[in-house]
């Protein structure tokens, strides 16, 4: 079922009606043929305030990460691919309005349209309903990005660390196996890793948010044996 405006304002906590989620929603392909405000200047102000959660989210949650680490960390969540999963997640795409080129080659699912929208309607929460509502939706929209890439800030990923052990050892290429369960705007992921006679699960968001925890937990058990 295709997601309605009223949908998205209930998950994003907003009224439906509120101009200034009609205009996070808004790309200026659409402003420029109908003569409205486009989400530009939303986008600028999301992007700070998304950027002061992620932070703020990393130094309550990973206290050990020091300056540079967490830096990197955060790179790795407020960027372009990250944001755009997390649109998708919203299902924003659908409700995005564009303009008549745009909407023709399925623009509104572009990565860079996807996220600046998250950016946008992240700052309509802030204006309508004060940053501390703000904080609480980045940190579950970007949650489980900021735990994958607090795992290896340096970009070594936890399944490219496993597989990296695995063959080392000559235990092959871990085994993955996801399911999935929730309705489509909510859905869990569930991964079991298989590794020689290891074996760990893991859960998230998304297909490899869940594959990232299980390779977690399984270098977890390996580091405790």
């Amino acid at each position: 079922m295709t997601p309605s405006l009223d949908t998205v304002a209930e998950r994003l906590g907003l009224d439906p009606a509120s101009p200034l989620l009609v205009t996070a929603l808004t790309h200026s392909s659409f402003a420029a043929e109908h003569d409205v405000d486009s989400n530009e200047r939303l986008e600028f102000l999301g992007d700070a305030v998304v950027d002061l959660a992620v932070a703020d989210l990393i130094i309550t949650r990973y206290p050990d990460l020091d300056e540079g680490s967490g830096s990197l960390v955060r790179s790795r969540v407020v960027n372009e691919a990250a944001l755009a999963r997390a649109a998708r997640y919203l299902e924003l795409g659908p409700v995005l309005r564009v303009g008549r080129g745009v909407k023709k080659e399925n623009g509104a699912e572009r990565p860079s349209l996807l996220a600046d929208a998250f950016e946008a309607v992240v700052a309509a929460l802030y204006l309508e309903r004060g940053y501390d509502a703000a904080k609480v939706f980045v940190h579950a929209a970007l949650a489980d990005d900021v735990t994958e890439a607090a795992l290896a800030p340096s970009d070594v990923d936890p399944k490219t660390r496993l597989r990296q052990w695995a063959e080392s050892r000559g235990l092959g290429t871990p085994e993955y196996d996801v399911s999935a369960d929730g309705p489509a705007h909510s859905v869990t992921y569930y991964a079991t890793v298989r590794v020689g006679d290891l074996v760990a699960l893991g859960e998230g968001r998304s297909k490899k948010s869940a594959e990232g925890q299980a390779a977690r937990a399984a270098w977890q058990v390996h580091d405790d044996a």
